[in-house]
């Protein structure tokens, strides 16, 4: 299982030219999944990513994660190509 995680201003996913899902402040991850990887380790990757300091504190220091800004969402994209 790999992750690829971006941090964002606003996404959104589209599907066919169709919106499928729009955050604002958050985090795009790309996830590929292999069919031998086990929900214990998608657990283990989910908080990993859900704990990244990749947001900017008070004093401008890349000191917060997605879950401490205002808002914070992540869009998360499976197998994607």
């Amino acid at each position: 299982m790999r992750a690829v995680v971006q941090r964002v201003a606003r996404a959104e996913v589209r599907s066919e030219g169709r919106v499928t899902g729009r955050i604002g402040p958050g985090a795009v991850v790309l996830l590929g999944v292999g069919r031998t990887d086990t929900a214990a380790e998608a657990a283990k990757l989910a908080d990993k990513v859900a704990k990244l300091r990749i947001f900017d504190d008070a004093d401008g220091k890349m000191n917060l994660s997605v879950a401490a800004v205002p808002d914070g969402k992540c869009i998360v994209v499976s197998q994607f190509a």
